[in-house]
């Protein structure tokens, strides 16, 4: 009996990626910079709405990269549209257009990551990993600005749901709502990251949310308004 070589038995789970861009040479260089890493793939690309949901349904992607400009529609429809139709499906934005007028718009549309063209490749690559591990991707510099905003803003009145968090989670809720990400809480806090997605956890299932979006979304309105929706 033959006994599987280590090679295989260490082999790595591919991420496979559709590409939505209305740029062929975008698409091009997008996809060129993920197929050199050994567990990335592009399985498909799209330069608009339609074309995109109907490879989805064909390739089945594990991520979905979409740019906001696309031909005949906007990125933020193609999103609110993944969501409703593919709620599991992680999406990042990689767009031209300045963050801090654009990111905490497609974050609440359901994105989870948000990074500018101008980016480094090893950035590109950072933000499909941060995505696909669970967790949100932004900028240090719109992390701060999400910061200085909730800083900002009153309190919200108590009487949520939210009251069940205990301290400690209530802390991590108000630092994830003010834009930053799990090794940024983990150090402010002076504890390891496995104790904050431990964290995570127990947050999303106490609010009833289902994954990283959701409860970076939450997080934020509560920030904002402390709706009463929470």
């Amino acid at each position: 009996m033959s006994v599987p070589s280590p090679a295989r038995l260490s082999a790595p789970k591919i991420t496979r990626i559709l590409v939505v861009d209305d740029h062929p040479m975008i698409r091009e260089r997008l996809a060129e910079v993920i197929q050199r890493e050994p567990d990335l793939k592009v399985c498909a690309e799209a330069e608009d709405r339609q074309r995109a949901l109907e490879l989805v349904e064909v390739s089945r992607p594990d991520l979905a990269i979409i740019d906001l400009t696309l031909k005949n529609s906007h990125g933020q429809e193609l999103i609110k549209d993944l969501r409703a139709r593919h709620p599991d499906l992680p999406i990042l934005v990689i767009s031209m257009h300045d963050e801090s007028l654009h990111a905490e718009r497609v974050i609440r549309a359901g994105a989870r990551g948000y990074i500018t063209k101008q980016e480094a490749t090893r950035k590109v690559l950072q933000a499909i990993r941060t995505v696909m591990s669970g967790n949100i991707y932004l900028s240090e510099k719109m992390s701060q600005r999400l910061a200085v905003l909730a800083a900002n803003r009153p309190r919200a009145q108590s009487g949520l749901p939210v009251d069940q968090l205990t301290d400690s989670e209530m802390r991590v809720f108000e630092l994830i709502g003010q834009g930053f990400g799990t090794r940024q809480i983990a150090n402010k806090l002076g504890v390891h990251m496995r104790t904050v997605e431990t964290y995570r956890a127990r947050i999303k299932e106490r609010l009833n949310l289902r994954d990283a979006g959701e409860l970076l979304r939450c997080a934020l309105h509560w920030i904002e308004k402390g709706s009463t929706r929470l």
